[in-house]
């Protein structure tokens, strides 16, 4: 199949075609300058298609039936545990009670939301240590920021001016970026040998200008810090505070608890933790819990309960103020509470599944790349395919695009930064071993097709519907695709 045998949605377009019909409207027409003003009205009609229901419906329906989705087929997305979203949280979701709720709704008319978001708030201290969440972060990037404007409140309101924080050179790419919003200067550690954050150079960099150290645990390399009391211990020691970047907390679930690590702080990703895979980009809700220490900074409102009744609490001197509208994605949170309620006490055993598929994913994976850091790994692990880029000229980016063709998504690939040729891959604990063995196969194969027809792997995909893209340009120029025939510039 060509781009010929898929037309835009432009290329369906005919004009005076419409997709629906409307009646005459029966109240009287109001200029639309005399709303918006004259001066913000576009003076030549948008270039949208005129297409037909059907023609419509079609063509979005061939294009949803192009899309890779969790419900297809396996992600082994490192650092982004995709995983099964189970379909009675979809349907706890929709209720018309949760989908439905004005989000101004009176507190007293949204008490079954409430009670949802406290009892979620719980359950959320109990498996992370903490004390008290937010929800209204978006995302987890959204998280860390909140995370650092609670930290820096908590020290603006000593009297200690700090303006460093500390980001391990394995730490995900937002982390710098959160601290830099915030005002910060970003101060990097390396790892060791081991793949943990350096203890040496975090002693030197640790000092009285330094407000944070923003550590994820697991890392990024899918290992678990050895000595993270001693980390802790480094960083309260200078009186700074330790955050945790939650996105991996899917490998310890009921295991061990952030709270009791010494972390003061952290984000969770309940769109990949607790249920909504995060696949296109969204929906996500980053919730933030955190030690008795910052509870007195928490974005506004706070969800309290009174005897029986809930409410929304706003009166909060010393709050950092809101950060997002209302409480974050709600559909998102009552998925991660149906997800919650569904394991209750077995939630260990979601980790522990998590973490025997990547180690046996792993060792069948070992003979055939370069293992940066081999010792046992917690939910994901990182390969590298430096040998083959060495040995044959093909590049990780190639093999990614290889695996396409025999019907895998491809993993996440030159991340962490640290690792050369980064191959990144978490199975979760969802993936039978008959799939893993499957995806295992394959990436042998195509290390296999390395070695015997490189060419092959340099030009993949073969199979799928498109070629390879010109992805940097697809980036910097995302309009470009959605130009209309004959149409000049950037498009509508």
């Amino acid at each position: 199949m060509t781009d010929k045998d898929f037309p835009l949605i432009f290329e369906h377009s005919v004009p005076g075609r419409v997709a629906a019909s409307l009646p005459e409207a029966d109240v009287p027409d109001v200029p639309l300058e005399t709303i918006i003003g004259a001066e913000r009205l576009r003076t030549d009609p948008a270039a949208l298609p005129e297409v037909s229901e059907l023609d419509l419906v079609r063509h979005y329906t061939r294009l949803s039936q192009r899309n890779y989705a969790i419900d297809v087929g396996f992600y082994p997305l490192g650092s982004c545990t995709m995983k099964y979203n189970p379909k009675v949280n979809e349907d706890a979701a929709r209720l018309p009670g949760f989908a439905r709720l004005h989000p101004n709704t009176p507190d007293s008319q949204a008490q079954g939301a409430l009670e949802l978001l406290w009892h979620l708030e719980q359950m959320l201290c109990e498996i992370s240590g903490m004390d008290r969440v937010t929800f209204q972060p978006a995302a987890g990037a959204h998280g860390e920021l909140t995370a650092l404007m609670m930290i820096r409140a908590y020290h603006d309101e000593r009297g200690d001016h700090r303006t460093r924080v500390i980001v391990p050179d394995s730490a995900h790419g937002t982390n710098p970026a959160s601290a830099a919003m915030c005002g910060y200067t970003v101060v990097t550690v390396p790892s060791d040998a081991r793949g943990n954050i350096d203890h040496g150079a975090l002693r030197r960099a640790a000092d009285g200008s330094v407000a944070a150290l923003m550590l994820t645990n697991p890392n990024t390399l899918g290992l678990f810090e050895e000595g993270i009391t001693e980390v802790a211990e480094i960083i309260h020691g200078c009186g700074a505070l330790l955050y945790l970047d939650g996105a991996n907390f899917n490998a310890v679930l009921g295991v061990t608890r952030p709270g009791d690590q010494g972390f003061d702080v952290m984000h969770m990703n309940t769109h990949k933790t607790f249920s909504t895979p995060h696949g296109g980009g969204g929906p996500g809700a980053g919730p933030v819990a955190v030690k008795r220490l910052l509870e007195p900074y928490l974005p506004v409102p706070t969800v309290e309960r009174q005897g029986e009744l809930f409410r929304l609490d706003h009166d909060r001197p010393k709050t950092i103020g809101r950060v997002r509208a209302f409480n974050g994605n709600f559909g998102v949170l009552v998925r991660a509470y149906a997800y919650l309620r569904a394991y209750g006490p077995l939630l260990r055993q979601v980790s522990e599944a998590a973490v025997l598929n990547a180690n046996y994913l792993m060792a069948r994976l070992r003979p055939y790349f370069d293992l940066p850091y081999d010792r046992v790994c917690m939910h994901e692990f990182v390969l590298s395919g430096r040998r083959q880029k060495a040995q044959h000229g093909v590049r990780t980016l190639d093999i990614a695009k290889r695996l396409l063709d025999y019907g895998f998504h491809a993993p996440t690939i030159y991340f962490p930064l640290i690792v050369d040729e980064a191959i990144m891959i978490e199975p979760t604990e969802t993936e039978s071993r008959q799939t893993m063995e499957a995806f295992a196969a394959a990436l042998v194969r195509v290390t296999e097709e390395c070695a015997t027809n490189p060419e092959l792997v340099r030009t993949a995909p073969h199979r799928a519907v498109v070629g390879r893209l010109d992805e940097v340009a697809a980036a910097r120029q995302p309009n470009l695709r959605w130009r209309p025939p004959g149409a000049q510039g950037r498009g509508a």
